[in-house]
């Protein structure tokens, strides 16, 4: 087997010719014949000035030097894509699979025997983890860490789920304009991702239980010596991968995948990550059994206190132990001999974890903060293909709820009306958010966090029913219907809803129906027929032809695996 500089030589017809070029033009950078024969780790650098979230990046990287170095190998740092959450639009979510691509394809053409993957941000993570499954190298993620917390007038705050609370009583008018800028200064007090159980910090934690980071890489924030000897030691864990041969799919595997929902779950964790390991699952040959997940999740109870299910915060869940602390408390329903990065296996990481230790933000089964997991699967014939709603972070009283529609078309058509006093709508009211899927907005937007109308919030309405074809971020909160499959831009149920059609919410049933016949909706659809969304060119004629619906991860459909191999989870 080839290895180091010798691996996945440049075609100029002659082997040796293309060694020979190689090296001469590396040494050009002074390199040394005795540098060259260690094992080669490539390190992606994803560092952006359109992405605070990966802010720490110079400290990582030179930390994760120092451990390949240390450990005997040569690292070597390349450039991809850096996708910032709220830098991108339309959203980053439209960017996720052309850095998976990026990735990808970066780690198949550049020599390297491992790679260290470095990423934070909403879809970094996601897309780091597609690229490297498609690509089959030992592989290793390193989280760039959470942004510290600030306090505003007193109280503990930090991005973003108190970013959507502060300015949900600005739209009230509860406070007044010079507060919403106080806050605004104290809400991200340092580089970093969110610091509540948004999707970066979900993804953290998932990969830390998918085994793709050395123990204890999901929690330490990113300004912290901890966060650096991470790093360190993620650099070392690299070469002994790269001298064992540990590649990704022997990682990657289905008990990792259901290693990896049981967190989800018990976590609180955000809708996006569905998505996300539906995505990094298909890359590996998994179909994503929603029904079998809903399943898992009546058994698998809320135990992590963070908002927006809880009250903690990313800083104070490293404090009390980090994912040893939560991966204890559900050992009976882990996994315990899928194998990480380590090479050791995830229960032999356990016994070597330090003790446990009073703390009070990972609660025991026998008191958890949700009796059943974060996430619900819905279905109906408004969502034939699923629908996903986070009941920890929704209202108890809206979960059984029958209301009226107020339906708005797109993003354009809720921008002009959502604030109006004329908008006929009551707090009984379902809002409807059409045409936000893959390919309607395109990329689902995070607008499935759908404002609550002017007129209801200055009479001090704090929730609402709300359902659309598009995702939510994780750091918000409320009774809110996500992911509707198919969605509205080819022609799903949700295309043909009309304001005053009645519609049904159980979330004990697992239901989400639109009471109107099914002869009513074929008129309906006859009527308005649904053209798709195109494009002339670009990415974005890419995207719009390739791009699968949410329940196969909103995925391009050529880069899922050529074969499928099964079924996760099998519960």
């Amino acid at each position: 087997m080839t290895t180091g500089m010798r691996k996945g030589l440049t075609n100029y017809g002659d082997a040796g010719f293309s060694l020979f070029l190689r090296k001469a033009f590396i040494k050009g950078a002074g390199y040394t014949d005795r540098a060259l024969d260690r094992p080669v780790i490539g390190i992606t650098d994803t560092a952006s000035g359109y992405n605070p979230c990966h802010g720490n990046m110079p400290q990582l990287l030179e930390a994760v030097q120092r451990g390949v170095l240390m450990a005997g190998g040569l690292p070597v740092k390349f450039p991809t894509i850096s996708i910032g959450e709220s830098f991108a639009n339309p959203t980053s979510m439209y960017l996720r699979n052309l850095m998976s691509i990026d990735t990808e394809e970066m780690l198949r053409a550049q020599p390297m025997d491992a790679v260290v993957l470095i990423g934070g941000c909403d879809k970094t993570v996601p897309a780091q983890l597609m690229g490297a499954a498609s690509a089959g190298l030992p592989a290793i993620q390193l989280i760039t860490g959470s942004m510290l917390t600030g306090s505003h007038r007193g109280e503990v705050v930090g991005a973003c789920t108190d970013c959507r609370r502060f300015w949900a009583r600005f739209r009230a008018e509860d406070i007044e304009e010079s507060e919403i800028n106080a806050v605004n200064d104290q809400l991200v007090p340092s580089v970093g991702t969110c610091s509540v159980m948004g999707t970066a910090s979900t993804m953290a934690c998932i990969a830390e239980a998918l085994g793709m980071t050395v123990p204890g890489g999901a929690s330490p924030p990113a300004v912290t010596a901890d966060r650096m000897r991470v790093a360190e030691n993620t650099g070392a864990t690299a070469v002994q991968m790269a001298k064992d041969g540990l590649t990704v799919d022997r990682v990657l595997t289905a008990k990792a995948f259901e290693n990896a929902m049981r967190v989800l779950l018990a976590i609180g964790g955000s809708t996006n990550a569905v998505v996300h390991l539906t995505a990094i699952a298909g890359r590996m040959g998994f179909e994503v059994d929603l029904q079998a997940l809903d399943r898992m999740g009546r058994e698998t109870p809320v135990l992590l206190d963070l908002k927006p299910s809880g009250h903690h915060y990313m800083e104070h869940f490293h404090a009390a132990g980090g994912m040893a602390t939560l991966l204890r408390e559900l050992q009976p329903l882990l996994h315990l001999d899928a194998l990480t990065v380590t090479g050791r296996t995830l229960g032999e990481e356990l016994e070597n974890a330090p003790p446990p230790f009073p703390q009070d933000v990972v609660r025991p089964r026998s008191n958890p903060i949700y009796p059943q997991g974060g996430l619900a699967v819905l279905q109906g014939n408004l969502a034939p293909g699923g629908a996903i709603i986070k009941q920890s972070a929704a209202d108890a009283r809206l979960m059984e709820h029958e209301g009226r529609a107020v339906v708005f078309e797109g993003l354009e058509d809720l921008a002009l009306r959502i604030d109006s006093d004329e908008l006929d709508v009551t707090a009984d009211d379902v809002l409807v958010l059409k045409n936000i899927g893959p390919k309607g907005a395109p990329g689902m937007p995070e607008a499935g966090y759908i404002p609550i109308p002017r007129k209801l919030a200055r009479q001090g309405v704090k929730d609402i029913v709300r359902i659309s074809d598009g995702r939510m971020s994780g750091t918000a909160f409320g009774t809110i219907v996500l992911h509707v499959t198919p969605e509205s831009a080819v022609g799903g149920p949700l295309a043909h809803v009309r304001n005053g059609d009645r519609i049904r919410l159980s979330v004990e049933r697992r239901e989400i129906s639109l009471l109107v016949g099914d002869e009513e909706l074929a008129r309906r659809a006859q009527e308005q027929p649904v053209l798709e969304p195109t494009a002339e060119r670009g990415y974005r004629k890419l995207f719009l032809t390739t791009v699968t619906q949410a329940d196969q991860g909103v995925d391009f459909d050529f880069l899922r695996a050529a074969a499928m191999q099964g079924r996760i989870p099998k519960a």
